[in-house]
This record gives C-alpha cells, sequence and structure tokens, in this order.
C-alpha cells in the first residue's frame, strides 16, 4: 500500500509551507506529494494569505525535490485550455525528470470561478472528455508529427505538440462516485481511479464499476490502479488525537467514520479494510500543514507496518 500526502493549499499556505510539506514527504519515505487545484478557502477559514497555482507550486518543488512522484487531485477542467495544459503539466515533468501525475476532473466549486471570473460552463463532463483526448493526444503524437482535433468544444489544427514529457507516459487520474459516464471515462484514459473521501463499501462497489468498465473496453481491470482519498488525524493516544481533530475544526468520532483516524494500530487496520477492495493507494488529506509531526508519526507508525 502506497502512502502519498494530500494538501488542500487554498485553506491557507504559502508556497513556503508547501515546500516544507514536500521535503518531509520526501525525507520520511511517503510516496508522493499531491495538492488540489482551488483558488478560493472551503468552509469558515479565511484562506489567508490566499491561493497558490497548483502547476507553479509544483513546477518549484520539481526542483526542489529528488524522489517524490507530483501531482494533483484533481486539476479542474475548467481552469485552463487542454492544449496549454498539456504544455504546462509536460514541461514540469521534464523539470522533475519524469516524476509528474496528472489528475484530471471537470471542475466543481461555481464560487471560485465567480470569485475569479473563470467562465464556469454548464456542460462540464463532455468537456472533460474532449479536454483528455486532446491532452493524451498531444503527448502521444510522434515528434515530428502533427495533432488535430475536432470536437464540440475544443478545435486543434496541425498542432506540433510540443513539447514531449519525460516519461513515455504521464499517468493519468479519474476519479468520482458517478455510477457511469465515470467508470467508462476511466477505463479510456486512466492510470489510476481515485476513490475520494468514499467509505469502505462504496469504494468496493466503485471500484466494481471501474473494473466492469475496462473490461468491456477490452482492458484488463488490473491495468488500472485503484485508490482512495481520505482525511488522516493520527494521535499517539485519545488526547493527541482529539488535539489534532480540534485543530482543523473536526470531530473525532466524525473522523473515524469518515477517514483515517485515531492510534496507528486504529489507522493501520482500516487501511487494510480499504486494501481488502483492492485499493493499492492512499492519499492522505493532511489539512493542518504546520504540523510536521503528525507526518513523522504516520511515517514511523503506519506506513512502516504497511511496507
Amino acid at each position: 500500500m502506497d502512502l502519498r500526502i494530500f494538501t488542500e493549499p487554498q485553506q491557507g499556505a504559502t508556497y513556503d509551507t508547501l515546500l516544507a510539506v514536500a521535503k518531509a514527504t520526501e525525507d520520511l519515505g511517503f510516496d508522493a506529494f499531491f495538492r488540489s487545484d482551488h483558488f478560493l478557502s472551503m468552509g469558515s477559514g479565511d484562506g489567508l494569505p490566499g491561493p497558490t497555482d497548483a502547476w507553479l507550486t509544483l513546477a518549484g518543488l520539481a526542483r526542489e525535490t529528488k524522489r517524490i512522484r507530483l501531482g494533483t487531485l484533481m486539476t479542474a477542467g475548467t481552469f485552463r485550455l487542454p492544449g496549454v495544459l498539456a504544455i504546462q503539466v509536460a514541461q514540469v515533468d521534464q523539470m522533475s525528470g519524469g516524476r509528474v501525475e496528472l489528475g484530471l476532473g471537470a471542475g466543481w466549486f461555481e464560487q471560485e470561478h465567480k470569485a475569479y471570473g473563470i467562465p464556469f460552463p454548464k456542460e462540464k463532463f463532455a468537456r472533460l472528455e474532449e479536454q483528455l483526448a486532446i491532452v493524451t493526444g498531444l503527448w502521444e503524437t510522434k515528434p515530428g508529427d502533427t495533432f488535430d482535433y475536432h470536437g464540440t468544444y475544443y478545435d486543434l489544427t496541425d498542432s506540433p505538440a510540443l513539447p514531449k514529457p519525460a516519461q513515455s507516459r504521464i499517468p493519468v487520474l479519474i476519479g468520482g462516485h458517478g455510477a457511469s459516464r465515470t467508470p467508462k471515462l476511466a477505463a479510456r484514459y486512466a492510470d489510476e481511479f481515485n476513490m475520494p473521501f468514499a467509505s469502505i463499501e462504496d469504494s468496493e462497489r466503485q471500484f466494481g464499476r471501474v473494473r466492469a468498465a475496462a473490461e468491456a473496453a477490452g482492458r484488463k481491470a488490473d491495468d488500472l490502479i485503484y485508490s482512495n482519498a481520505l482525511v488522516v488525524c493520527v494521535g499517539k493516544d485519545d488526547q493527541e488525537v482529539a488535539r489534532r481533530a480540534a485543530v482543523i475544526g473536526r470531530e473525532v468520532d466524525e473522523l473515524k467514520a469518515n477517514g483515517l483516524a485515531g492510534s496507528p494500530s486504529e489507522v493501520v487496520d482500516k487501511i487494510g479494510r480499504y486494501a481488502e477492495t483492492g485499493s493499492r493507494r492512499v492519499y492522505l488529506q493532511v489539512l493542518d500543514l504546520d504540523d510536521l509531526d503528525h507526518l513523522e508519526l504516520i511515517s514511523s507508525q503506519v506506513q512502516s507496518q504497511l511496507s
């Protein structure tokens, strides 16, 4: 089971804070550092000092880390034109020496679009399908050839399809709870399917849908990696768990029900139950980015038991 650190910088984080978390992620032996792609805080927080751009952040981290994978859960398809996104991600992949992964979603948070003047189209899923076709098509086009795409929402003619990423194939992550269109889209384009903030039962059900869709599309179900994203709150005792829960404004019982919370042994046990559904990777949503001792505890007392 791979453990990856997943951050939500729109809730309030500078680049320097994210750099500190990324370096701790690398030093403590975690597999990857991922971040959300949002421009507005959610809930009651003020989001100070303000948002940071996902791909600018990852470009910086690409030069300041050496081992960990870097990516997004999920890049919002509404924020970037697919041709531009393909260039950005390929460049960051080059900058990292081939350590980038692209999680791409349709975009959903209308308020942040209004706050920053970003169009929020009604038909987002069909746009996402075209975006995936364009981004992957540009990367797969052989040097010297050109790429054309004529869709409902995007039109590309004689694109040189440059630059190329360092990896022969940048892993693409697709996720979500949709029962029909999402599994089919994952079966067509994804290297990994991620189930965000879901119960063990719902994860198992959705993984089954994706596996069936992959086989219907002529792929082996095990060609995809199946993963979960879950909030994490671990403490060496009940008092430490309660303190960490209070800092992020959550209740311990709720965190235990909906995430990975409690003692290291409790969290290891619950991760094992997700593993039984076929999940091979967990993105640990870390909400207090100043608490690096939390990461150290997870590394020494949770990750060590899963290796």
